[in-house]
C-alpha cells in the first residue's frame, strides 16, 4: 500500500477531519475550510516554514508548530486560532515591518501587498519594536524588473520558484539573521545575470513590493500565481 494513500483522522478547531498521511496541517485545514494565515507558503512549490505566520497549537506539544511543514498524525488535535496565536502572529508581523523599510504609502505594491493585507486583518496599527531603518539598495539593472531589498521579507518564494519551476536557480540567500538578503547568482546586479531567463516568475510570486515590473504600481502590478498550478498540471506534477 502506498503510505501516502493512508488516511489519518484528526481534529482541527473541534472539527473531525480526514487527511492523507502525506498532507500537512495547512493542507488538511484548508480542505476542511479552516483559514490559516501564510506569507512564505505558495501553492506549487515546496514549503520551508520561513515566515512562521501559520503557527498552530497542537495538543500535547508545548511548542507552536508551523502548519505548512508539519505532517498530520493520527489523533492529532489542532487549534488554528486562539489568543496566544493571534499574539504571536501579530508580533511576527511587527518584526517584519520593523526589520526593513515597509512604508506602504510610497511602495509600488500599496493595495496589492500580502504583508499589508495580513497587517490589516490582524488590526496592526502600530509597531512596538524599534525600527532598524537599514540602508538597503534597489537593483534596477534588469531591463524589465527591479529588486527593492527594503521591501523584502525573505520568504524565498523567488528562490524556490526560480529553482523548482523555472530551473534557472538564479536566486539564492546570502548572509545571516538581519543581514540576510536574496541575491542573483554570486551577488551580482540582476541585469548582468547569465542564468536569469527573464521569465518573470519570481516577480509574479513576490508577496510584497520587493520584486516588481518597471512602470507598474499598486493594483496594476501584474501579479498572478495561478500559472504555478497550471504548470504543475501540464507537467504531470502532483503538487
Amino acid at each position: 500500500m502506498n503510505p501516502a494513500a493512508e488516511v489519518k483522522t484528526l481534529v482541527i478547531d473541534e472539527m473531525d477531519v480526514s487527511a492523507r498521511a502525506d498532507q500537512t496541517i495547512l493542507e488538511a485545514a484548508r480542505d476542511a475550510g479552516a483559514w490559516i494565515p501564510t506569507l512564505c507558503h505558495l501553492d506549487g512549490v515546496g514549503d520551508i516554514g520561513a515566515c512562521r505566520m501559520c503557527l498552530v497549537e497542537v495538543k500535547g506539544s508545548n511548542r507552536l508548530l508551523p502548519a505548512c511543514v508539519t505532517r498530520v498524525e493520527e489523533g492529532m488535535a489542532v487549534t488554528t486560532h486562539s489568543e496566544r496565536l493571534v499574539k504571536y502572529r501579530r508580533m511576527i508581523l511587527e518584526l517584519l515591518f520593523a526589520e526593513r523599510n515597509h512604508v506602504c504609502a510610497v511602495c509600488v505594491a500599496n493595495g496589492a501587498c500580502e504583508l499589508q493585507t495580513l497587517a490589516q486583518l490582524h488590526g496592526l496599527d502600530h509597531v512596538q519594536f524599534p525600527y532598524r531603518f537599514p540602508a538597503l539598495p534597489v537593483d534596477g539593472s534588469h531591463e524589465r524588473f527591479s529588486m527593492d531589498h527594503n521591501r523584502c521579507v525573505l520568504c524565498t518564494r523567488c528562490v524556490r520558484v526560480c529553482g523548482e519551476v523555472e530551473g534557472a536557480h538564479t536566486w539564492d540567500l546570502m548572509g545571516r539573521g538581519v543581514h540576510s538578503r536574496v541575491i542573483t547568482d554570486l551577488s551580482q546586479p540582476w541585469g548582468t545575470s547569465e542564468t536569469c531567463t527573464s521569465c518573470g516568475k519570481c516577480v509574479q510570486v513576490c508577496p510584497t513590493g520587493a520584486l516588481f515590473e518597471k512602470n507598474k504600481v499598486g493594483t496594476k502590478l501584474p501579479k498572478s500565481r495561478d500559472f504555478l498550478m497550471h504548470l504543475s498540471v501540464m507537467r504531470g506534477g502532483d503538487r
